[in-house]
């Protein structure tokens, strides 16, 4: 739609139309067009719809001269072939919303000094904000370079408390793969842990271990065992916690990996999963979980969603408002055929 003056001559819509129209400000216009800000949903709707119908096409040019911001941030990460970054980066993707922000992606390689490098690089580019996702989830140390922008730590927490960080809730998850096994009257339960190194493994093992002992139970032979993250661990372990304990009737694994290597030994070794023994595994890495025999029930940890809340921490703290500290993204169970119900 155009707007037609007394002479007949044609006008594009301008912001100051759709205000008039919505009867709102045109500050108030031009922040529910930006789905950065804050604004009431209802008013934020009625003013895209206005825009829509005046065919109101917002300069991005002007709105960054006018807010001193460039409508652009960079996304840094580690790992760039990742299975656990890819999923965030793109859930932070989805929340910056098409071409709303442009995204500026760079790998640092695990690399501290080509990670200045791209920071300054993204600076001089004048981003509104950094999003540093790291490769594990262990801490790490926070950019040593003072910068004027906000920064938000994904899947890696920074080890500050005064950095904005989003992390998956791995105690919780523990917990909730317990409380899978023992509502499935499991009680002789294994937990076949991954790497003690990785803040991840202990984190699982103590929700874990939490959650038995609120029913007075403990783990096969006592305690968790530690090892690799791989299915050959998987498969040693689940054959020595048989040893110790030939009831046992359910296993937690630290990941997938390892939970595929023990439902190929409990098969091989001639155990029926799930109705002898239930298995549950961890990362919801479908490659290995639904090509496992059994398919593998497992804990996701919803790390498109933990992207999407580090966008909307960084969007929040761009406008303002930092969000110090670390915040938790609740993992999710995914029922397959390698956990049911005691029979």
């Amino acid at each position: 739609m155009t707007i037609i003056n007394d002479s007949g001559a044609s006008l594009t819509a301008t912001i100051r139309d759709v205000a008039a129209a919505a009867g709102v400000s045109v500050s108030t216009v031009s922040k529910a067009l930006s789905d950065g800000y804050r604004v009431n949903p209802e008013t934020r709707a009625r003013v895209k719809e206005i825009a829509k119908s005046l065919h109101f096409t917002p300069n991005r040019q002007a709105q960054s001269l006018h807010s001193g911001r460039t409508g652009t941030v960079g996304l840094l990460t580690s790992d760039l072939d990742g299975r656990f970054s890819i999923p965030v980066m793109m859930g932070a993707e989805d929340a910056f919303g098409l071409g709303e922000v442009s995204v500026f992606l760079c790998d640092a390689r695990g690399d501290s000094i080509r990670e200045q490098h791209h920071v300054r690089a993204l600076l001089s580019r004048r981003v509104d904000g950094l999003i540093i996702v790291g490769d594990s989830t262990n801490p790490r140390d926070p950019l040593s370079l003072a910068l004027p922008i906000p920064v938000v730590y994904a899947y890696a927490p920074s080890s500050s408390p005064d950095d904005i960080s989003v992390i998956s809730d791995n105690v919780g998850a523990g917990r909730q793969a317990a409380e899978h096994l023992i509502s499935s009257q499991r009680d002789r339960i294994g937990y076949i842990a991954g790497d003690p190194t990785f803040r991840a493994a202990t984190d699982r093992v103590a929700g874990a271990t939490a959650s038995l002992v609120a029913q007075e139970l403990e783990f096969v032979g006592g305690s968790a065992l530690y090892g690799g993250w791989t299915e050959e661990w998987g498969r040693n372990a689940v054959r020595h916690l048989l040893s110790v304990d030939s009831l046992m009737d359910g296993v937690l694994c630290g990941n997938d990996a390892i939970a595929r290597g023990v439902v190929d030994a409990l098969r091989e070794d001639g155990y029926d999963v799930p109705r002898a023994i239930s298995v549950l595994g961890h990362d919801n890495w479908e490659l290995i979980a639904t090509q496992a025999r059994p398919p593998l029930s497992t804990i996701d940890m919803n790390l498109e969603e933990l992207g999407r809340n580090a966008a909307r921490l960084l969007f929040r703290a761009i406008d303002g408002d930092r969000a110090i500290g670390t915040h938790e993204v609740k993992t999710r169970l995914i029922h397959r055929g390698s956990t049911s119900p005691k029979y």
